[in-house]
C-alpha cells in the first residue's frame, strides 16, 4: 500500500530529526550533586563533554580546582557551591542560586551519597540517620526544588543514582540498602506524575564500579571473587563506563524514557 503525501512528509519529517545529534546538550545546564568527585566529577565530566554548562553543589571545597580544569578545558562553564545538601531548606536555596548564575536548569543529577558498612546487629542510629538523609532525603528535596522550575518551563530531566542495592539485600548495609530501594521508589513515582510536564525522571543503577566506596570489598579476596564470579563480563566497571548512560539519559534521545531503572553492572543481575 502506498504512503499519502503526508505520510511520506512525516517520514521524512522524523528521519531528519534522527540525523541531528540527538545527544547533543549544547545549551543546556546540569546540576550535579558531588560533582567535584569520583562517579560525579565523571558525570560532570561527560556533561560537559557533550556540550552543557554544570553547576555543582557539593559538601566542601574538594577537588574544585581540578573538576574546574577538565569541565573549562572543554570550553564549557562551570561554578561550585559549598553545602550541605542535609540542611533543612536547602534544596530551594541550591536551585534558586542556579537560577541566578545560569537563568534556567535543564538537567539535575542526584549523585551525592554516602555508605555505612557495619553488621546489622552492630548497626548504630547515626549511621542510620546521616545516610538516609543524603542518600534520601536529599533526593526527594532536591528533585522537587528542580521539577517545580522545570514544570514551568515544561521541559527537563532528572536523573537519580540508584545502585545494585536498589533490587538486592546486600550484607552488612541496611541503611544504604533502604534508601537505594527508596531512591527507586522515588524516580517512579516522580516520573509518573512530572511526565504531564514533559519532565522525565530516571535513574542509573551503577553494578561494582572501581570507586573509593567499594575499595573495602575489593580488598576482601573472598568476596572480591564471589562478585566477580557473578559478573558476565568478567571485571569491575571503571567509572568512565557509567558515562553514556547519563549523557543519554540526559539527552533528547531518552525523552520518551521514564521511570526508569537502568542497571549498568555489566550483566550482574542476569545470574
Amino acid at each position: 500500500m502506498e504512503m499519502s503525501q503526508e505520510e511520506i512528509k512525516q517520514h521524512e519529517e522524523e528521519l531528519n530529526h534522527f540525523k541531528m545529534n540527538l545527544f547533543d546538550l549544547s545549551g543546556k545546564v546540569a546540576i550535579i550533586t558531588g560533582g567535584n568527585t569520583g562517579l560525579g566529577q565523571g558525570y560532570a565530566v561527560a556533561m560537559a563533554e557533550a556540550g552543557a554548562d554544570i553547576f555543582i553543589p557539593t559538601f566542601g571545597t574538594a577537588e574544585w580546582d581540578e573538576t574546574r580544569r577538565l569541565i573549562e578545558s572543554r570550553g564549557r562553564r562551570v561554578e561550585f557551591m559549598d553545602v550541605n545538601l542535609t540542611e533543612e531548606g536547602i534544596a530551594d536555596k541550591v536551585i534558586a542560586e542556579a537560577m541566578k548564575l545560569y537563568g534556567h536548569i535543564d538537567i539535575l543529577v542526584n549523585n551525592a551519597g554516602m555508605i555505612r558498612r557495619n553488621p546489622l546487629l552492630e548497626s548504630k542510629d547515626k549511621d542510620w540517620d546521616q545516610v538516609i538523609s543524603i542518600n534520601l532525603s536529599a533526593v526527594y528535596h532536591m528533585s522537587l526544588a528542580a521539577a517545580k522550575e522545570m514544570a514551568k518551563q515544561k521541559s527537563g530531566k532528572i536523573i537519580n543514582i540508584g545502585s545494585m542495592l536498589s533490587f538486592q539485600g546486600g550484607k552488612f548495609i541496611p541503611s544504604y540498602t533502604a534508601s537505594k530501594h527508596g531512591v527507586a521508589g522515588l524516580t517512579k513515582s516522580f516520573a509518573s506524575e512530572l511526565g504531564a510536564y514533559n519532565i522525565q525522571v530516571n535513574a542509573i543503577a551503577p553494578g561494582y564500579i572501581k570507586t573509593a566506596n567499594t575499595a573495602p570489598i575489593r580488598a576482601e579476596a573472598e568476596r572480591n571473587k564471589e562478585i566477580l564470579d557473578r559478573i558476565p563480563a568478567g571485571h569491575w566497571a571503571e567509572p568512565y563506563e557509567l558515562m553514556g548512560v547519563s549523557v543519554f539519559l540526559a539527552s533528547d534521545a531518552a525523552n520518551y524514557i521514564n521511570g526508569a531503572i537502568i542497571p549498568v553492572d555489566g550483566g550482574y543481575l542476569v545470574r
